[in-house]
């Protein structure tokens, strides 16, 4: 251990039982402890926002299962990088040794052909993948890699996890317990780190590493007094990349298209990357505008194809405009709420039977059996239209779509009134 090495290295968790956060995965009898208790290890993906202890879990796992480990960062390895590893891997498997693990963090920045690099050794148990991402696994990482994966989510880290962070820093750490440290306030500390816990720990090292003396005092007011004096720039591999982000959604939401382009202008100027902040514009153009403006995620969309073809700095003009068109469309969550809603009712209800006329009836048997008896066929009858269940019978009548008060859905609230009448109450 050296006075140099950052406090985040200095104090990294050894074990699940010094690990703080994600109980769901590392809590008793949680999966990820489980899993190691029975000494078994399945190749996996954990997705998680940054400083939530990606990379401490694979570390953990790969020392408690005494097994190789080996560490390849998809921002400066390579295909090269990733055949040696796999090369020194086979070199091992003699006996009955385990397989070596393979860590790689930030995978969505390997390219197709990096990942598929990595399918026929992990599908012959040449290694076991431990990838960490900080981007959604489904659009980041190739199916066939995807597949022969399980997917880990870790969370934002709770109030709770942080204040038990910042004790285990000033108790344990080789340096701060040999000076006199009180936290008096801890508000800005968490307010400023977000849930990250790296974050956190170079906040408090930059408040510490401040103060001359071994007598040091937290404050809220200190806090963000040496923020503004060490105030980082947008950096997309660095700590405001998602603070940078949010405040770019959130003018967009809010409807100030003055603000989304200032922002957009400083991820521009920041080099972030292009497909990074078109995904985010198509997903907002379906949560935040929806049914409102339908238009909004056919074109937001689009941008996201054009962008990807035609790349920097030309794509910066379709960007704007996109965000512009997105941030002055009128808004509506309904569609979101909707499938949320229908989500946590099918999570409290389980499998409800589908009503025998619902049902599809491919054989003689099933025929018999009632299946797809008295189903009325909607374009049969007049306007396409026909009145009857279409939900399980204990749901009857519940509604999860509610338009919104904008011109777009309040047509669809008429044409939903009249069909249905008083049944959903529209």
């Amino acid at each position: 251990m050296y006075p140099n090495q950052p406090l985040a290295e200095r104090i990294r968790p050894k074990n699940l039982d010094q690990f703080i956060g994600q109980k769901h995965l590392v809590g008793k009898h949680a999966v990820l402890r489980t899993m190691l208790e029975a000494n078994h290890l399945v190749s996996m993906i954990f997705w998680g926002p940054p400083g939530v202890g990606k990379t401490t879990l694979a570390k953990i796992i790969a020392t408690t299962l005494d097994r190789p480990f080996y560490i390849l960062s998809a921002v400066s390895a390579g295909l090269k990088e990733v055949r040696e590893v796999i090369d020194n891997a086979k070199k091992q498997q003699f006996f009955n040794r385990p397989n070596p693990t393979l860590f790689i963090d930030e995978i969505h920045r390997f390219n197709k052909a990096q990942q598929d690099s990595l399918l026929m050794a992990v599908e012959q148990g040449t290694i076991t993948l431990i990838a960490a991402t900080t981007e959604n696994p489904s659009f980041e990482v190739i199916t066939t890699l995807l597949s022969r994966c399980q997917v880990y989510i870790l969370h934002h880290l709770e109030k709770a996890d942080l204040n038990d962070l910042i004790q285990t820093a000033i108790k344990t750490d080789v340096y701060l317990k040999t000076r006199e440290i009180e936290v008096r306030e801890t508000d800005a500390l968490l307010q400023h780190s977000g849930g990250d816990a790296r974050k956190l720990l170079n906040l408090i090292e930059l408040v510490i590493a401040s103060e001359p003396n071994d007598k040091v005092l937290i404050t809220n007011e200190i806090v963000v007094e040496r923020l503004q004096k060490n105030l980082a720039i947008y950096d997309k591999d660095g700590e405001m990349h998602y603070d940078i982000i949010s405040a770019f959604i959130k003018s967009i939401r809010g409807s100030d298209p003055n603000a989304a382009v200032y922002w957009l202008a400083r991820m521009i100027a920041g080099g972030e990357e292009v497909k990074f902040i078109a995904r985010r514009l198509v997903i907002l153009a379906a949560e935040d505008i929806g049914l409102a403006n339908p238009n909004a995620l056919l074109l937001a969309t689009n941008c996201f194809q054009a962008v990807n073809l035609i790349g920097y700095p030309e794509s910066r003009i379709i960007l704007s405009e996109c965000a512009i068109y997105l941030a002055i469309s009128p808004k509506s969550n309904s569609g979101y709420s909707a499938i949320e809603e229908a989500l946590a009712l099918v999570e409290k209800t389980g499998n409800l039977s589908v009503p025998l006329h619902l049902r599809n009836a491919p054989t003689k048997l099933m025929k018999e059996l009632g299946y797809g008896k008295d189903y009325k066929y909607a374009h049969s009858y007049e306007g396409n239209f026909v009145d009857q269940e279409f939900l399980p019978k204990e749901l009857s009548g519940t509604k999860f779509y509610n338009p919104q008060n904008n011109a777009q859905e309040a047509k669809l609230r008429e044409t939903l009134k009249q069909v249905w009448k008083e049944k959903y109450g529209y």
